[in-house]
């Protein structure tokens, strides 16, 4: 299938009741409103198709993005689609896909590096959303690749943007889960910087306590 034919059958399963759900969450532009079960089952059938994810991804629709990001193949992201992918960003569900997919590729750790600190809402919440995966899902790097972040997070957050702070409270959630000495500096970093404070619009999402989070996390670890 090409880009047309996919935006045709996007547009189908749309509904307005999911447009308004996806606009209480910040979404903004042209999108049909598909529910993401939806965008999975598409996204299963398709594979990876990375010319199909660039065109859809262009199309600028915040559903074929999102579909974009499932069907991508990191193997072929570069450092000149990333930033220009980062242009095109309007809301932290989207910096959320483009983190997704930047986190499997070799991009991950020089982009993470240069996004978290961008003035940019959508891209530093991006470069943040990065390390969450990265903490989450790469078992080769050393626990002190963690520790400036750390030291960062517990400097910072409360002076960076709205989305920003979400996704760096995510980060530390995700590090502090991921082996008992990081647990133990996580827990001193979410002791001092206390309440996390994000407007989430009218949605009834709720900002985890980081601590909580972690500690959840960790017997989870220890039962399973």
């Amino acid at each position: 299938m090409n880009g047309a034919e996919i935006l045709k059958e996007l547009e189908s399963l749309g509904s307005e009741q999911t447009r308004k759900t996806y606009r209480r969450h910040g979404v903004t532009g042209p999108q049909f409103g598909v529910s993401y079960a939806n965008l999975e089952k598409i996204a299963g059938r398709i594979k990876t198709n990375h010319p199909l994810a660039l065109e859809l991804w262009s199309s600028g629709n915040h559903d074929a993005r999102a579909l974009a990001a499932k069907i991508a193949d990191p193997e072929q992201m570069d450092g000149k689609i990333a930033e220009a992918w980062t242009k095109d960003l309007n809301c932290q569900a989207q910096a959320d896909c483009l983190a997704s997919v930047v986190s499997r590729s070799v991009l991950a750790r020089p982009k993470m590096e240069k996004w978290i600190g961008s003035k940019k809402e959508w891209t530093g919440r991006a470069g943040w959303s990065i390390l969450a995966h990265l903490a989450m899902n790469s078992n080769d790097l050393p626990d002190a690749f963690f520790d400036a972040y750390l030291d960062m997070i517990g400097r910072d957050i409360h002076q960076r943007q709205n989305y920003v702070r979400q996704a760096m409270n995510t980060a530390l959630i995700a590090i502090g889960a991921r082996n008992p000495a990081l647990t133990r500096k996580a827990l001193a970093v979410a002791k001092k910087i206390g309440k996390v404070s994000v407007d989430h619009g009218d949605t009834a999402c709720k900002t985890p306590d980081a601590a909580e989070y972690i500690k959840k996390r960790v017997a989870r670890r220890k039962s399973s």
